[in-house]
């Protein structure tokens, strides 16, 4: 089984430090805790990580749209 962790926020500089970014930022501290390194990839349309975790593929995303 696969599972998917989606952290929602805004794109962008002007974001980067506000309220809106807190999906973000969590994805952020489950890739640092899981040592794995979010990439950019344009058929997602936002920055994507995969790894396994206990047996299970586990993808993170942070859409790069509005």
């Amino acid at each position: 089984m696969s599972k998917l962790i989606v952290g929602l926020g805004n794109p962008g500089t002007e974001y980067e430090a506000t309220r809106h970014n807190v999906g973000f930022w969590w994805v952020d501290a489950v890739a640092r805790d899981l040592k794995v390194h979010l990439q950019p990839e344009r058929t997602y349309h936002g920055l994507v990580a995969r790894t396994t975790h206990e047996g299970e593929t586990l993808w993170l995303l942070q859409p790069q749209t509005f």
